[in-house]
């Protein structure tokens, strides 16, 4: 492994930390997975994922479909049921 310096918004640093603690790593092992995925093609798959979601957006307005309840709690009261925990 060679040592690499790089200059980064603080932006960049700041949500890289959040990204990582999330993760339960470094900031420098989540950036060696970042660069992995874009030299293994990896990125543009990502890309392409959310290019596919963005299109959806909006795709079911108007149609007559049951949609889940988004009220608040009923995300957790949904995997309670299926859990079979007590809400």
């Amino acid at each position: 492994m060679r040592r690499t310096n790089i200059y980064l918004a603080e932006r960049q640093t700041e949500e890289l930390d959040s990204l990582a603690r999330s993760r339960g790593l470094s900031r420098a092992e989540l950036v060696r997975q970042i660069i992995d995925q874009a030299l293994d093609g990896d990125g543009e798959a990502g890309a392409a994922a959310v290019h596919g979601i963005d299109r959806s957006f909006g795709a079911l307005r108007g149609a007559e479909v049951d949609l889940p309840d988004r009220s608040a709690g009923a995300r957790e009261a949904h995997l309670a049921s299926m859990w079979q925990l007590p809400t």
